[in-house]
């Protein structure tokens, strides 16, 4: 069944008890030319949920799993850190001490709290976020995750609300904020990262979102999946 609300912080907000992917649906909805700006697709829970690279984001109930459309008729890389900001200033206000892994892993305490995934269709942007809330997956020794209810009492809808509000404040705001912002909560800085098979240090980011990098002394600017975090 699906309950839709208009009046929800300036959103048009479609709730689901459990779909496939909130980030498959929202494409869905731009296909068919059925979406419109500020639009949130949530789910309670999901049976095929995924995150980057399309890999399997385990999806129980109890944790937020929405994704918003936005009008956009470009592409636009500073979106990803605007997103990044407004999830983790949403987990800071619910007492997570929460930080950014490039590009826009939300950790908390050096473990996985939250995921965004950015796609572009048509005239828009979806913004897919996953907050572990009540659970958290477990995977890997090298790769842990927690949950916010070990810091907080907040509930999925909690973190919506404060998701929501934060999505419009940094998208609004000026990028130089943004970036700013962005350096101060980021994990990593003048850490090593692989830039196409290569070591270089992870200095911040520029005026337009791409990546600073230092090799050998020299500046280089890299984008999305040039760099991966080791």
């Amino acid at each position: 069944m699906t309950m839709e609300f208009t009046d929800l912080a300036n959103y048009k907000l479609l709730f689901f008890g459990k779909i496939p992917s909130t980030q498959t649906y929202a494409q869905n909805l731009i296909a068919r030319n059925g979406a419109s700006d500020h639009t949130a697709v949530v789910a309670a829970a999901q049976s095929a949920g995924r995150g980057r690279y399309r890999r399997t984001w385990v999806s129980h109930h109890g944790n937020l799993y929405v994704s918003f459309i936005f009008h956009s008729p470009v592409r636009d890389a500073r979106i990803s850190y605007a997103a990044a900001v407004a999830v983790a200033e949403s987990l800071i206000s619910f007492g997570a001490n929460a930080r950014i892994k490039w590009p826009n892993d939300i950790m908390v305490d050096g473990r996985k709290i939250s995921g965004i995934l950015i796609e572009y269709l048509k005239d828009f942007v979806i913004v897919g976020i996953g907050v572990n809330i009540t659970s958290n997956p477990r995977v890997a020794a090298a790769y842990t995750t927690t949950r916010l209810n070990k810091y907080s009492r907040a509930n999925a809808m909690d973190v919506l609300g404060a998701v929501m509000r934060n999505l419009d404040k940094w998208r609004d705001a000026d990028f130089s904020h943004v970036r700013t912002r962005w350096m101060a909560l980021a994990d990593g800085l003048n850490k090593n990262v692989m830039y196409r098979g290569v070591a270089a240090q992870l200095m911040g980011i520029d005026e337009n979102g791409a990546v600073i990098l230092s090799h050998d002394g020299e500046r280089i600017l890299g984008y999305g999946d040039e760099i991966q975090m080791l």
